[in-house]
């Protein structure tokens, strides 16, 4: 049987449902996932198979107006994502249409060399007329080859476009073994578990100045895995409002962080966090470094 592999790109505006979709087609959570905007800030690797094809998706941060030097690094790391794919999937949220940050996207993706696709994601919210007015829309400013409508959340058409991009790969050799699926190293994926439960539990009472490392990963003799991790804020009172009354929500955020964590990995884990005021931690170069991120001037 002749083998399929490719890298796919998945772009789009912050919440126009990329990460839901790349663990969709994987058929395994393998991104952040929150009713925040820009909570992916790497290019994380989704892998799935379809037939003979190893799809290898890259997740990317949302492209938006970047202020701060962690948001130029995650616009950078998004485009760079894209770069000399196999095929981007533009995701474009249905229900919300396509404003000026979406059409700043489309537009730069028009001289790309890329093979391109748009998805309206979310179809299963949106009116059906306007689908249709925004499709014509797009489809002026990009020469897109195909446009499929989905909806990540509910797998409406999922099969259909996984079929699609299955058979758009280019024949090759699989770049990773059948069962991997993602390429993030356990502890990266530790760290951004703890991160979205930050950000699900914490909902607008803390911005987006935090981040999280994992300190210490290590086995322990009876198989079980022991994880240190800092919760880094820039001022005494995030710290306040991440530690919660009596120390509340730091412990319901482990709780959930290490019943994932321990999901992911099917062993039991030991997870201990700890809250450290940085101010400016996002100027740092060794926190680029551990998310991955190139140092952007």
């Amino acid at each position: 049987m002749t083998k399929r592999c490719g890298h796919v790109a998945v772009i789009g505006a912050p919440n126009a449902g990329k990460s839901t979709l790349v663990n969709a087609l994987v058929g395994q959570k393998v991104a952040i996932v929150s009713p925040k905007a820009q909570t992916t800030r790497t290019r994380l690797m989704g892998i799935a198979i379809e037939g003979d094809a190893q799809i290898i998706l890259v997740d990317t941060p949302g492209i938006f107006a970047p202020n701060r030097r962690l948001d130029r690094a995650m616009v950078a790391a998004a485009w760079e994502g894209a770069s000399d794919a196999d095929l981007i999937l533009a995701v474009v949220d249905g229900r919300a249409g396509a404003g000026p940050k979406v059409e700043k996207i489309i537009e730069g993706l028009v001289n790309r060399p890329e093979r391109k696709w748009l998805i309206l994601n979310k179809v299963d919210i949106a009116a059906k007329e306007k689908l249709l007015a925004l499709t014509e829309k797009l489809l002026k400013l990009c020469a897109f080859e195909q446009i499929y409508y989905i909806s990540a959340a509910t797998a409406d058409g999922l099969a259909e476009l996984k079929a699609a991009i299955g058979a758009a790969m280019p024949e090759s050799d699989w770049h990773f073994p059948e069962d991997q699926v993602s390429d993030a190293s356990e502890r990266m994926a530790a760290a951004e578990i703890t991160r979205e439960q930050l950000y699900l539990q914490l909902h607008d009472e803390l911005p987006y100045a935090s981040t999280v490392e994992t300190e210490k990963y290590s086995e322990r003799p009876d198989g079980s895995v022991e994880i240190y991790q800092q919760i880094f804020v820039e001022r005494e009172s995030q710290r306040a409002i991440v530690l919660g009354k009596g120390g509340s929500r730091i412990k319901a955020i482990g709780a959930a962080a290490r019943k994932e964590i321990s999901d992911l990995m099917g062993v039991p884990v030991h997870l201990y966090l700890h809250i450290k005021v940085k101010a400016g931690w996002d100027e740092d170069r060794s926190v680029y470094r551990d998310m991955g991120l190139d140092w952007v001037e």
